[in-house]
């Protein structure tokens, strides 16, 4: 859960009296937000490079203050480098970590990482298969030639079937995050009560809702529904009970304005759902599981149209493309604010009944993925004719079958009059850069990359292991490392206790630090021990810090961590972490209360100097409220103030424990991922791969010297760049059979003292 305190135009207003000349970047990535998709840092990095024209949007996960001040944009990619690789080898990114501000999360690489960033090739390629493809002739869309490779033949067969054929089972239900009797975080949701059994006859329904964002996360504001012919049973207008933190204007069309006067809550519109719906109803909509969670209420019985016209590799359809490539509706029209829930419902309703009345074979034929590749292509001609009609100064649209080439995302640059560079591997190094066709070095690429970059507006550098440093049997011996360091990390031994100490008080006094996973009592010694292992870095450290010599249980015990050759340098890593550019204005916070309502607690906190965010993670099995949080603070020096004002809460009886943060926001999802990782399993299919130990050990410390000299190269790299450079550090991460690591993400805008600004 993540809650900001005061208006964002409160917080703004404090950022703009500091500077207003220069670029700022300011990523509000706090706790569960900060996995990034590879779309989002497309879209990011296009409003960066080109401002509010050329149909570029300010991103919504990060914002960028006085873009037009932006020097020029670098991206820094590091091919076969994941998020393990920067904490397993933490202390050799002494710059990274030092000098970019934001960090986040990226999902494993892509087939083609590059071009998922800054879509290079995109266009060209959609160019020429529209030209190329059999499918397509004189603008007239052909039957394709193989229907039983069609993902929609493939999932329901050729014949036509009653729609309980198409209602998604308990399974698909689950796997798509459907709101479902005893899952985490449903509990208090509302049954609405239609447990008739289904046949082919039983009454269709179209839902749709628009939501907001709360200090709860996503809520209702807006819901509709429709019946079989179309007819609107209820459009009703919904008041949060909580502060809204984002209206999502341009896709709801809700503003403060047109709630002020609304009344109407979340339980009155469940009530009302309950009359309305019998009680062998199906309900009907696009990506409906979000209406449902946003509605907190459990439906046994729906037909998901974002599924049912199935895509392959797990893609979508947009429901505004559906409309029109299949019923010829033309909805969210651009020029409206706003979408029209009951108009979505409608047409949801519609391509559902279409589907169910012209089965498979047909709908195959309408050759949706064709017609999608036309569309897109068509769209980017509209943008390359407009903005080339702009920088020309002609203000009439071009005449239609202009032969102005497609434009991709760097096009716009480079028609601007822009220098653009990609420079690194082989298959997208500018003309010159590989040598006798061979793979330029590292050493050769930062060269030429502090020559040129300095001449382009955007530009792309790679750099890229060694072969040998991403064999299987070496990403899996570093796994297990990990898994092994960050176990020791979270273990504390304590004691030696009385013979008949009480278990439960000692559990006690340990758990007013933070979460627990396991207690146990170790009675190999000549006195009693316990062996705790916490759930938080921060909790360990900080039971660590405040029991040790302290007298517990009649007993003054001692405190210490594991001794491994992988916790001999804990105390330098605890240290360093506690400087990370990313923690130095956070805080963690252990001993809040559950029962505490976030009002309250905000309540509470607004003691404290500067306050600029508060996470309060969730326990992820059952969903409820964690006894700790992690507070956010617009400056160091607030942090440190913050730690000094609950100190004297605790001398005054508050059981209220606080410490400086040790984990950036995105890492804690990522610890639990690596904690649970098989790596025994994932070692026993790369046999064919095997290495002895001593070959790992020498290879995991030629990788070692390796990734300090890639942060130097970045180091020297970035010196060379102008004031106000917007520089992203991208981390890709690996996908493959064996496994799948995580990527990584840093980023800041470097000033006159050659450091990042937030």
């Amino acid at each position: 859960m993540f809650v900001h305190p005061g208006t964002k135009e409160e917080k703004q207003c404090n950022y703009e009296s500091t500077d207003e000349k220069k670029a700022r970047l300011s990523a509000e990535l706090f706790g569960e937000d900060c996995e990034i998709s590879h779309d989002q840092v497309y879209e990011f990095l296009k409003y960066a490079a080109l401002g509010k024209h050329h149909n570029a949007a300010q991103p919504s996960w990060c914002h960028i203050h006085h873009q037009r001040r932006l020097a020029r944009v670098v991206v820094i990619v590091l091919h076969e480098v994941s998020q393990l690789h920067f904490y397993r080898f933490y202390l050799q990114f002494r710059h990274l970590r030092k000098s970019f501000p934001h960090r986040f999360s990226l999902p494993p690489d892509s087939a083609n990482f590059i071009a998922s960033m800054c879509r290079e090739g995109v266009s060209a390629k959609h160019h020429n298969s529209a030209q190329a493809s059999p499918h397509v002739s004189n603008g007239h869309i052909l039957k394709s030639a193989n229907l039983e490779r069609d993902p929609i033949v493939r999932k329901y067969g050729e014949e036509k079937h009653g729609l309980t054929t198409y209602t998604l089972t308990v399974q698909e239900m689950k796997e798509n995050n459907y709101p479902l009797e005893g899952s985490p975080g449903c509990l208090h949701f509302v049954h609405t009560e239609c447990n008739s059994p289904r046949t082919d006859s039983s009454p269709l329904f179209g839902l749709d809702c628009e939501m907001c964002l709360t200090t709860k996360g996503n809520e209702v504001t807006r819901v509709s529904l429709v019946d079989a012919q179309g007819q609107c049973l209820l459009d009703e207008l919904i008041k949060p009970e909580t502060q809204i933190l984002n209206y999502f204007t341009r896709y709801s069309g809700i503003t403060r304005k047109i709630l002020l006067p609304v009344k109407t809550k979340l339980a009155d519109v469940q009530d009302k759902l309950k009359k309305l719906l019998p009680h062998d109803a199906i309900l009907v909509g696009h990506s409906l599981n979000a209406d449902l969670q946003a509605l907190q209420m459990i439906h046994p019985s729906v037909i998901d149209t974002s599924l049912l016209f199935a895509r392959s590799g797990g893609r979508r359809f947009k429901l505004k493309f559906l409309a029109k490539a299949v019923l010829g509706k033309e909805i969210q029209c651009e020029n409206r604010l706003g979408h029209d829930p009951t108009e979505d419902a409608q047409a949801a309703l519609e391509l559902a009944q279409y589907f169910i009345k012209q089965g498979p074979c047909k709908v195959e034929e309408l050759n949706l993925e064709t017609l999608l590749i036309a569309q897109k292509a068509s769209e980017i001609s509209q943008q390359k004719s407009t903005l080339y009609l702009q920088l020309n100064g002609v203000q009439q649209q071009s005449s239609e079958g202009s032969s102005i080439p497609q434009l991709c995302f760097l096009d716009s640059l480079r028609l601007a009059g822009q220098q653009t560079l990609l420079l690194g591997r082989r298959d997208l190094a500018s003309p010159g850069s590989c040598q006798n066709g061979q793979r330029p070095s590292n050493k050769q690429i930062l060269q030429r990359a502090i020559e040129e970059v300095p001449l382009s507006s955007f530009s792309v550098v790679q750099f890229s292991l060694r072969s040998k440093h991403v064999v299987p049997a070496l990403i899996a011996d570093i796994c297990e490392k990990m898994k092994i360091k960050l176990g020791d990390l979270l273990t504390l031994y304590a004691g030696p206790f009385g013979k008949d100490f009480c278990l439960k008080s000692v559990k006690k006094e340990f758990k007013k630090y933070g979460p627990i996973r396991s207690l146990t009592v170790i009675t190999e010694t000549h006195q009693p021990h316990i062996c705790i292992q916490y759930e938080v870095l921060e909790a360990a450290q900080l039971a660590l810090e405040s029991l040790n010599g302290a007298k517990i249980a009649g007993s003054c015990i001692k405190v210490q961590r594991p001794v491994s050759a992988v916790t001999l340098d804990c105390n330098t890593l605890i240290k360093e972490l506690e400087m990370d550019v990313e923690n130095e204005r956070v805080i963690y916070m252990a001993g809040v209360k559950k029962s505490l309502t976030e009002t309250d607690l905000q309540e509470k906190l607004s003691q404290l100097k500067d306050l600029k965010a508060l996470f309060l993670p969730r326990d992820h099995k059952n969903g409820k409220r964690q006894s700790y949080c992690f507070l956010k603070f617009q400056t160091a020096e607030s942090a440190s103030s913050a730690l000094e004002v609950i100190k004297r809460w605790a001398t005054m009886g508050s059981k209220l424990r606080s410490r400086r943060a040790l984990t950036p926001s995105h890492l804690n999802q990522w610890i639990n991922h690596i904690a649970h990782q098989d790596t025994q399993s994932l070692q026993k299919g790369e046999n064919f791969l095997y290495m002895k130990k001593k070959q790992v050990s020498t290879c995991e410390q030629d990788l070692r010297e390796k990734l300090k000299k890639l942060d130097c190269r970045i180091k020297k790299l970035y010196r060379s760049l102008q004031n106000n450079t917007l520089c992203v550090v991208l981390l890709p991460g690996m996908n493959s059979v064996q496994r799948s690591l995580s990527g990584l993400g840093l980023m800041g805008i470097k000033d006159d003292a050659g450091k990042s600004m937030c």
